[in-house]
């Protein structure tokens, strides 16, 4: 029952292509949301692996991947990194 329910939210929260895409197919898939976030807000590694109770190893190989969205907060920082440097 949980599963239809969960589809229904995905086709009410999403766009159609997000809908379309693999982009929370699973209610398990918001933890790797979470952790991808907190990773991409800057939240070190070790901490977020504490906090999930895995090794830094298997968060980065598993858990670390794209935010729909977020590939511009990225190119920001490195285009600051490298300003700085001037």
């Amino acid at each position: 029952m949980y599963g239809r329910v969960w589809q229904l939210a995905r086709g009410t929260a999403l766009t159609p292509t997000q809908v379309a895409s693999p982009l929370a197919g699973r209610p398990y898939d918001l933890r790797h949301s979470g952790v991808t976030l907190a990773l991409t807000a800057g939240v070190p590694a070790p901490e977020v692996a504490r906090h999930t109770g895995h090794g830094v190893d298997v968060l980065l190989r598993v858990y670390a991947g794209r935010i729909d969205g977020h590939e511009h907060m990225g190119n920001g920082r490195i285009e600051d990194a490298l300003r700085d440097g001037d």
